[in-house]
C-alpha cells in the first residue's frame, strides 16, 4: 500500500503530465510537480520544519561568540 506522500508525487506527476503534453520540459516539470507535491505531503504530515530550514539557510553572524545552538530534541 503506497502512503500518503507517495500518492501526493503520484498525483502531482499526473497533473503536471495532464497539464504538459510532450517534450523534454514536460517531463522536467512533472519531476517538480511530484517533487513539490511530496513535500506539501511531507510538510502536512509534519515530516517538515519549517523553522529548522529557515535556521539552516539563515548566514549566522560573525559576531556571536560561544557554542552553536543545541538541536531540538522531539
Amino acid at each position: 500500500m503506497i502512503n500518503m506522500k507517495q500518492f501526493a508525487a503520484l498525483l502531482g506527476f499526473a497533473f503536471a503530465a495532464v497539464w504538459v503534453a510532450s517534450g523534454f520540459g514536460s517531463a522536467l516539470l512533472c519531476l517538480v510537480g511530484a517533487g513539490a507535491f511530496y513535500c506539501t505531503a511531507a510538510f502536512l504530515e509534519g515530516e517538515v520544519d519549517l523553522a529548522d530550514l529557515q535556521a539552516r539557510f539563515t548566514p549566522r553572524s560573525r559576531e556571536r561568540s560561544g557554542p552553536p545552538p543545541k538541536p531540538r530534541v522531539k
